[in-house]
């Protein structure tokens, strides 16, 4: 079905646009992890759509789900070697901004989990973006090759090249398995217990031996480590000296989703401070990663 002709009214163009505005905002995100770029994005996006509309002898949108993706995913191709530039000079591991949801979001966790777990999105940061955009549009939001070849100007078979080294690449380094969500949450409130609480026998019991913990703090925030800390010992003895400089009074632990994955979402008294995301082993017991965003710039919207 075609979209609204170019004589559309305002209202109708508008509403279009709105009704794609969460899938345009998820395949932007999914490509550049920062919602600054991510609104960018989507305003370039609004602004194509609607001068295409105010222009007499444009033709109608066949298609208005691919023509709008079209242009996120080429703004988002275009903004990705200004991302990549950022994170070469930023001081520490850089981590996606955190997308924060209520724990009892059920719709937003379910609409969003894949696509947006922290763990999913660190791995595809080592993919080229060509292979990162075939990715996201084939295996997050289902995007046939043939649709996926017309959005980036590519042949089907480059298409389907990039698509099988994507998915191997990430599922080396991620395979596809995901904890019960009760067990989930359950390891995630016990580690924020043990981990602020300095409780080094129950932190070391939820450790994995190779556990891996990154922290972005960019420079900025509190507790940061320039690089990844490996090994239960060592990441216990860093959670260890982060307790022991918390003030005692007016901190907070709110459990939240970062997509489909539990939070803690770390408060000094209305202010954001951390917000941490356990990656737990295949085992679904024991945590394998730790991602912990302190950085004050990535954390004005965690709690809204």
């Amino acid at each position: 079905m075609a979209s609204a002709p170019p004589h559309a009214t305002g209202d109708a163009v508008t509403e279009q646009f709105l009704g794609h505005r969460e899938l345009l905002f998820s395949v932007s995100y999914n490509m550049l992890g920062s919602l600054a770029d991510t609104e960018d994005v989507l305003q370039e996006v609004w602004l194509a759509w609607s001068a295409r509309h105010r222009t007499p002898d444009a033709a109608p949108v066949e298609n208005p789900r691919a023509y709008l993706v079209r242009i996120a995913m080429n703004q988002a191709l275009a903004r990705r070697a200004e991302v990549t530039r950022r994170q070469e000079t930023y001081v520490g591991p850089w981590l996606p901004e955190p997308l924060v949801t209520a724990e009892d979001d059920v719709a937003a966790a379910a609409e969003r989990a894949e696509s947006l777990s922290m763990a999913v999105l660190v791995v595809l940061e080592t993919l080229s973006p060509l292979e990162r955009a075939v990715f996201v549009l084939h295996e997050v939001f289902g995007f046939g090759h043939p649709e996926i070849a017309d959005i980036l100007g590519r042949s089907p078979a480059a298409v389907r090249q990039l698509a099988a080294r994507a998915r191997r690449h990430v599922q080396a380094r991620r395979p596809r398995q995901r904890s019960a969500p009760d067990v989930h949450s359950q390891v995630t409130e016990r580690f924020a217990a043990a981990a602020l609480g300095g409780d080094l026998r129950a932190l070391l019991e939820l450790l994995a031996p190779d556990v891996t913990l990154w922290t972005d703090g960019g420079g900025k925030g509190p507790a940061t480590s320039l690089r990844p800390v490996h090994g239960r010992d060592r990441v216990a003895a860093l959670f260890m000296s982060v307790a022991a400089t918390l003030p005692t009074d007016g901190l907070d632990i709110r459990y939240r989703r970062v997509a489909g994955d539990p939070c803690a979402l770390v408060l000094s008294g209305d202010s954001p401070i951390a917000v941490v995301i356990v990656d737990l082993a295949p085992d679904g017991n024991r945590i394998a990663g730790i991602y912990s965003v302190t950085n004050p710039d990535k954390l004005p919207r965690a709690e809204r």
